[in-house]
């Protein structure tokens, strides 16, 4: 085993051998091509490490959290994350600054106390909570429970086939549905969740985000056979799959045809994010825009002035391109799901239609100067802000091939 993770340049292993007991194994029965999984056979020593076996544990443990950008704990109950082991893991990492997630097991869970997150499904939390976790409400409340229980700040339940609940503290519950996929194997999906959730956190990810890119992962993963990985690509392709829609499906100039979109997407619980602009000429600025603001929810839909409307906005030499050819272009993007184009001068009435649940605009608006915010924050949803990129605005280029040298905004 050593030499095998040994032989991959990415993993750094640091392995604590106990010749007194063996290696648990695992035998998986399935029927013919993964069908149906069966029974699984074990063979193991579920014993709790001894004292010498703890002590090696965490001394290899606190050497390597200083370059550890989070600390996971996957608790098997196998006998490796004793209470001592937990605690000096935790403590360690909570005095660096360290997030850590813990995928649980057993019945007392404030073994955990002090961790950033913990991920227990639907049946963990109402055993560890002791109360009733069926339905979106039963599960927010018991998950707060179990957030003051550990004293956590987040608390991320997985629910199979009715997807993931966030509940962070301080804000509201996020419900998640499952991916609509063929279920070929449900062996390793937990795993995937919390390697995923770790690796977006460490990246710099919020909580919500990190959720939405596991619960992709949990996707892949159960639609293969086996015990299985998830690539980037296959990451990236279920958590946008709009980037294989035909340009001219996104593109709607009917407020009927988006009434009918905007239902399916509800139907299926998905978030929905909006953003607007005239994006005349499209720079590294609007693209930024547009994967952050996708990166906030399910949906994206991006709401686009019509020529007259920009004319009226920017001056009659404006805008330098057609709908026609501003709208293909956003289309082309993958995080954009629908671009709307609306005739008004601001896109009040789109948002009143579309009702998002984020609303998104650049950082060189104030939350209050953003068009729509009092109809979104009134519903739910929040306001989110992108930073710009310093030195890409539409004027600005606009200017400089004029030869003017405005800069603009």
């Amino acid at each position: 085993m050593i030499s095998a993770l040994q032989a991959d340049p990415r993993i750094e292993p640091s392995l604590v051998i106990d010749r007194a007991r063996p290696t648990t194994r695992k035998v998986r029965f399935v029927s013919e091509h993964f069908s149906t999984h069966l029974l699984r056979a074990d063979w193991e020593d579920a014993a709790p490490a001894d004292a010498d076996r703890e002590g090696e544990l965490i001394a290899r443990a606190l050497a390597a959290l200083p370059r550890a950008a989070v600390v996971v704990l996957s608790d098997y109950a196998k006998g490796v994350l004793t209470p001592r082991v937990v605690r000096a893991v935790i403590d360690e990492a909570r005095r660096l600054g360290k997030r850590v997630v813990v995928d649980p097991k057993g019945q007392d869970y404030t073994v955990y106390r002090g961790a950033t997150m913990i991920t227990p499904n639907r049946r963990e939390l109402a055993n560890a909570t002791r109360r009733e976790a069926v339905g979106d409400a039963a599960i927010s409340a018991a998950a707060g429970e179990l957030a003051r229980m550990v004293a956590c700040e987040a608390v991320l339940v997985t629910r199979s086939e009715e997807g993931m609940t966030l509940c962070v503290s301080g804000q509201d519950p996020v419900h998640v549905p499952a991916y609509a996929v063929k279920v070929r194997d449900v062996s390793g999906p937990g795993d995937t969740v919390v390697a995923t959730l770790a690796v977006m956190l460490a990246l710099g990810a919020d909580y919500e985000a990190a959720m939405r890119a596991a619960n992709a992962g949990a996707a892949v993963v159960v639609g293969k056979p086996g015990t299985a990985t998830v690539s980037v690509n296959e990451l990236r392709h279920c958590l946008l799959p709009a980037a294989a829609t035909a340009t001219e499906d996104k593109i709607v100039f009917d407020r009927g045809q988006l009434a009918d979109r905007l239902a399916e997407w509800r139907r299926q619980r998905l978030r929905i994010g909006f953003t607007n602009g005239c994006f005349d000429l499209l720079h590294r600025g609007h693209v930024r825009l547009m994967a952050e603001a996708r990166a906030a929810c399910d949906r994206l839909v991006v709401g686009l002035n019509s020529d007259a409307s920009v004319s009226r906005l920017k001056g009659k030499d404006r805008p330098i391109q057609p709908i026609t050819s501003r709208a293909e272009v956003l289309a082309a993007l993958e995080a954009v799901d629908l671009v709307v184009v609306f005739e008004e001068d601001t896109p009040l009435e789109l948002i009143r239609e579309v009702r998002p649940s984020v609303l998104v605009k650049g950082g060189d608006y104030a939350r209050t100067d953003v068009v729509g915010y009092e109809v979104v924050e009134a519903d739910g949803g929040e306001v989110i802000l992108i930073d710009l990129v310093p030195g890409h605005s539409t004027t600005g280029m606009v200017a400089r091939s004029r030869g003017t040298g405005s800069t603009g905004t």
